[in-house]
């Protein structure tokens, strides 16, 4: 009797995955790269996505998710084409722009962003993501006037979002006009004084005014809030630095490029270390270089003609 039941499970259990069809399979495999995902594991998920898509290449989530997967490694030009592939079979299309766009922008890609930030304009009036896409390209872009005019069309169809309050705010902190900044992030901070990027904004404007220790305050609120955001460890070690606290401000500089080794602020705060630290060699190294390629920026020409003296 136990070996005719064990054989009869055992029927059971074949018959069960001879019913197993193609779209159970691809579910699967989609819902195990969703845990892995969720896991903080996006190599797994790309992995369990990748199978899914050899079942079935049409499958557009699939796509979607193994974009989404590329994202959180950095992998922003393999993002694009996943979100392209994605485009092309998901029926509801616009996150896969709005994300794409997202990527683009993050891979330099500005124009193919602003592309994408259209398409939604025209065919998704009423999604202010598309609005929002538009300002952060004309942001890159330099195009301030333009960006505040995107971001205000995104906030009439979005009114209570404080990203988009932030970002306005942002642009007036690039055009050193620091009272409409002021205002719309007291706004912002209403709607979700939890957001990070305000308190990092916030902390921009005090620097500027001089403020050093509210600008450290700020940073570290928005720190707090988001520790995984390497600006955020370079503003802090900067304020450090003007704080008279050189030591401890090279750590987050440091922290900050090794999250993200091409950011050219923090090169520059770096080398503002080593002429703060009279190392003249190791400042122009850092400091000579970038002068040529972003002479506009910021404090740099003040530090460069430091260390050429």
């Amino acid at each position: 009797m136990r070996y005719l039941q064990i054989s009869f499970l055992l029927i059971g259990f074949l018959f069960t995955v001879s019913c197993d069809t193609d779209e159970d399979k691809k579910g699967r495999f989609l819902l195990k790269g969703n845990e892995k995902l969720d896991e903080n594991d996006p190599r797994s998920a790309i992995h369990f996505y990748a199978e899914a898509l050899s079942i079935d290449s049409t499958y557009g989530d699939a796509w979607y998710n193994k974009a989404m997967a590329h994202i959180q490694l950095g992998q922003f030009q393999e993002a694009t084409l996943d979100f392209s592939e994605a485009i092309r079979y998901l029926e509801k299309k616009d996150e896969a722009y709005f994300q794409r766009g997202l990527a683009y922008l993050d891979n330099g890609e500005f124009y193919k962003a602003r592309e994408d930030a259209l398409w939604m304009q025209e065919n998704q009036a009423e999604n202010w993501e598309g609005f929002f896409l538009g300002g952060l390209v004309f942001e890159k872009l330099g195009e301030f006037e333009k960006a505040i005019d995107s971001f205000g069309k995104a906030l009439e169809l979005n009114p209570e979002n404080s990203d988009l309050l932030v970002n306005q705010a942002t642009i007036f902190y690039y055009q050193k006009d620091f009272s409409k900044a002021d205002s719309l992030l007291d706004k912002a901070q209403e709607i979700n004084p939890l957001e990070p990027n305000l308190h990092n904004v916030k902390s921009l404007i005090a620097f500027e005014k001089g403020k050093y220790q509210e600008a450290l305050e700020d940073v570290e609120k928005a720190i707090s809030l988001n520790t995984s955001q390497p600006y955020f460890y370079n503003n802090k070690g900067l304020y450090l630095l003007y704080l008279g606290d050189l030591e401890e401000g090279i750590e987050f500089i440091n922290r900050s490029l090794k999250m993200k080794e091409d950011n050219p602020f923090a090169i520059r705060n770096k080398g503002i270390y080593y002429v703060l630290k009279e190392d003249i060699i190791s400042a122009r190294q850092l400091l000579d270089p970038l002068y040529k390629d972003y002479p506009e920026m910021e404090l740099l020409e003040e530090y460069y003609l430091k260390a050429q003296n």
